[in-house]
Order: structure tokens, then C-alpha cells, then sequence
């Protein structure tokens, strides 16, 4: 085939090129040291994510949560992948006091990052801060503004932005496979078994009120009795989580931006709804059903949608060129088509102009290609490199800023019924 033809064409390295040096030089032996603040799902996997980035660079000294049971089974997880046991801690709070840390990973609900963020930078910490930025736009300024007088390092957790297959597909695009790009969809689809309903994650038989400290878990937001349910299954509920707009939605407007050089929409109407997960005993708040339409300044529009009761078609965003279409799929395909101008009729000429013919379908496989499953890991490693002064880290608190922005737009028009409009010369937004 055509594309398996071309593929080792396009197997150049991917990676942009490193800025300037931004930390400071080490010692060769000087290991930096690590502060984890959250081993849940995410958290609790990403121990070893980062044992495979960066072992000879890191150490993991330090780590927090609010629930006993997560810190057993981290201190496990460490002990077997790292070899070290850690000290642990319930309050973040004591674990910035540790001066020997020099670096935190922050890997807890949404509600919480900006008090942590915050507090990490002015304790004198790099900081790797999950998606999205903030909790809400404002949270998210702040953030950037502390980050802007702290002089340190901040790696937001977009990571597709460091997967070699965007960064082909940007390369591309730059190249002008694609012609000019006015419009791109963007979609992801989940399911789940009707026993399993869509992050009902489960919830350890032995949570209590005595080992789950429940109110360092709400932080600031609004008071309410121990709900296990609220504190395992927190991104249902909007105390503490954007649901489909902060946490998927996010990632695809946030690529869909680097791939074509954008920033923040100009625009934005959702709507959907709790359409899929309707038991009477299912109280979430965010919708399991999405659809938001992004317009830009310069004439683009991004079509989204999320719908968590089918999974057939997956995920993935769809560049729409008007010489070619440039596809990825899953994290994991790349697939790129020239245009041919026929409408696809069965057995109608390319009447596509010569030099756009000449151009060949691409398909590039992310393990097989690049050895990688998405981007996660280049993503760990890029922020140590950046406080090692080798690299400048690919998603600062700007960068992350702009993709929360368009997540938070989002949930404000679902929720309000409206369009919202955002303005980049007051950094502030209204509805229409």
C-alpha cells in the first residue's frame, strides 16, 4: 500500500527543538527530588510513568493523599518499581515544608490545584500540574500570575503536545500537506457496562471518615457531610470537576491548537445533557452527553463532541484542509489524505491539481513508529529536563491556561444556555 510505501519517509525525529536552557545546572550525581501529592487513579499509575522517563534523574522522596488506603498501596507501587520508601503525608501542606524538595507533581482533583499550585510555587517548587489548569478561568490567571514572579518551572498535564504523532501531524500541517484549514472535529466516545456507568470508579470497601480525610479533600469548596461517593467519584459532580469539558474536551481543543498554531476560541455554544447514565441512584452533575461548537478570530471552527454511551468510533481529532485531511486516531493512527476533488463518486476522476496529487497517503502507527502510547511519558520527561536546564517544558501555565479556557467556555455556555464570547484584550467573557 501507498502509505506503507511512505512510511519510513516520515520517520524523522519529531520532537521540536529545545529553547534555552531555563533551570539550573546540577551536579552529575545530584538526583532531583520529588514530591507526589495525589496516588489515586492517575496518580497511583503515573509513579511508574515516571520511573520510565526519568530514572536516573529523579528520586520520589515524598508522597501525599488524604486516603490511607491510596498511601499503602503508593508505598507499595514504590517500594517494588523504585526501590525506595518514601515519607508520607496527609497535608500537602507539610510536605512543601520539606526543603530537600525540589520539584512537586500535583496529581489530584481539578477543585484543588490552584491552592496547591499556588502554594508549591511560593514554597519554592517546580511544579507538574495536571489538567486543567484551574477549577475555573480566574483560578487559572492566578496561577499564571504566581507562576510569572516565581522563576520556576510549570508543566501543565496536556501531554498529547509532547506525543510524536502530533508533533508529525504539526510538521506536516506546517508543511502545507493540507492547504489552509478553516474547520476540524474533534470527538470522543466512551461506554460502559450498565454496572459500570461512566467514572463511577470503584470505591474501596474500607473507606471511612476515620482513614479519608475528608475535609482536606474538599478544600474550598462547599461544605458537605462525607460522601464517598463525592470524594472517589469526583469528577460527577461540579464542586470539583468540569466533567467532559475539563477533562476530555480539553485535551482535544488544546492539540487541535498546537497542530494548527491556535490559541483561544473567539467563541463557544454547548449543549447536551444526562442522557445515558439516568438511575435514580446516579446523582452526577456533569452531562454524559456534549456537543460544543469553537469559531476563532481567523476564520476556524472547531465541531466537538462526546457522547459516554457508545464507544464504536473512539476519540481522536480530524484536520480538515482544503487540499488534504489530516487524521488521529485514538492517540495512536495518523493518517493523512489529499484532497481529490471526485466527492468520493465510485469510479470518478482525481480531478485534484497536479501537485496535490503528487502528494502520497501517510498512516503511522504510535508504538510501532515511535514506541509509544501516547504522549504521557515524553510529557513527565520534558518537565524534568526543563528543570535540569535542557529543554523548555512544551505546555507553561499560558499554554494551559488557553486550553482550560476553552474547556471552562464550555461548561458556561452548557450551563447557561448561552454563547459565550471570550476577549483576549481584557482576558474576560460575556454572553450572547
Amino acid at each position: 500500500m501507498a502509505e506503507d510505501l511512505n512510511r519510513r519517509n516520515f520517520l524523522k525525529a519529531a520532537a521540536l527543538a529545545a529553547g534555552p536552557a531555563i533551570g539550573t545546572a546540577r551536579g552529575a550525581n545530584d538526583k532531583i527530588n520529588i514530591g507526589w501529592i495525589g496516588v489515586g487513579t492517575r496518580g497511583y499509575a503515573a509513579l511508574e510513568w515516571l520511573h520510565t522517563a526519568a530514572p536516573n534523574d529523579v528520586r520520589i522522596t515524598a508522597i501525599c493523599d488524604t486516603y490511607q488506603g491510596y498511601i499503602a498501596r503508593a508505598l507499595d507501587r514504590m517500594q517494588t518499581v523504585w526501590g525506595n520508601k518514601p515519607a508520607t503525608y496527609v497535608d500537602y501542606h507539610q510536605l512543601l515544608a520539606d526543603k530537600s524538595i525540589d520539584a512537586v507533581y500535583i496529581m489530584t482533583p481539578e477543585h484543588l490545584h490552584h491552592d496547591m499550585t499556588i502554594a508549591a510555587l511560593r514554597a519554592g517548587k517546580h511544579v507538574y500540574i495536571e489538567k486543567p489548569l484551574a477549577h475555573t478561568i480566574e483560578e487559572g490567571f492566578d496561577i499564571v500570575n504566581e507562576w510569572k514572579k516565581s522563576g520556576k518551572i510549570v508543566q501543565v498535564g496536556t501531554q498529547n503536545r509532547s506525543s510524536s504523532l502530533y508533533k508529525k501531524a504539526k510538521e506536516l500541517i506546517g508543511q502545507g500537506m493540507v492547504g489552509d484549514v478553516h474547520f476540524a472535529r474533534a470527538f470522543w466516545y466512551r461506554n460502559g457496562l450498565p454496572n459500570e456507568p461512566s467514572w463511577r470508579y470503584a470505591i474501596p470497601p474500607d473507606a471511612n471518615p476515620q482513614n479519608t480525610d475528608w475535609e482536606r479533600f474538599l478544600g474550598t469548596a462547599p461544605q458537605r457531610d462525607w460522601d464517598p461517593h463525592r470524594y472517589f467519584q469526583w469528577r460527577l459532580y461540579w464542586d470539583y470537576s468540569g466533567g467532559i469539558s475539563t477533562d476530555l474536551l480539553v485535551h482535544q481543543t488544546d492539540i487541535v491548537n498546537f497542530m494548527l498554531g491556535k490559541t483561544t476560541p473567539r467563541s463557544c455554544m454547548s449543549s447536551g445533557g444526562i442522557y445515558r447514565w439516568t438511575a435514580r441512584t446516579d446523582d452526577r452533575d456533569v452531562p454524559d452527553c456534549l456537543s460544543a461548537i469553537y469559531d476563532y478570530s481567523d476564520k476556524f471552527q472547531i465541531n466537538y463532541s462526546c457522547y459516554l454511551g457508545n464507544e464504536y468510533f473512539g476519540y481522536g481529532e480530524e484536520i480538515c484542509g482544503n487540499e488534504g485531511t489530516i487524521r488521529v486516531m485514538n492517540r495512536q493512527d495518523l493518517y493523512f489524505e489529499p484532497e481529490t476533488y471526485n466527492s468520493r463518486r465510485p469510479g470518478a476522476a482525481d480531478r485534484a491539481p497536479a501537485n496535490i496529487q503528487a502528494r502520497q497517503a501517510i498512516h503511522l502507527n504510535g508504538r510501532a513508529d515511535f514506541n509509544e502510547s501516547d504522549g504521557a511519558i515524553n510529557h513527565f520527561r520534558n518537565f524534568i529536563q526543563a528543570i535540569l536546564g535542557k529543554e523548555q517544558v512544551i505546555a507553561p501555565p499560558t499554554v494551559g491556561q488557553q486550553a482550560a479556557i476553552s474547556g471552562h467556555m464550555a461548561t458556561l455556555s452548557y450551563k447557561n444556555q448561552k454563547k459565550i464570547v471570550w476577549d483576549d484584550s481584557s482576558d474576560k467573557y460575556h454572553f450572547v
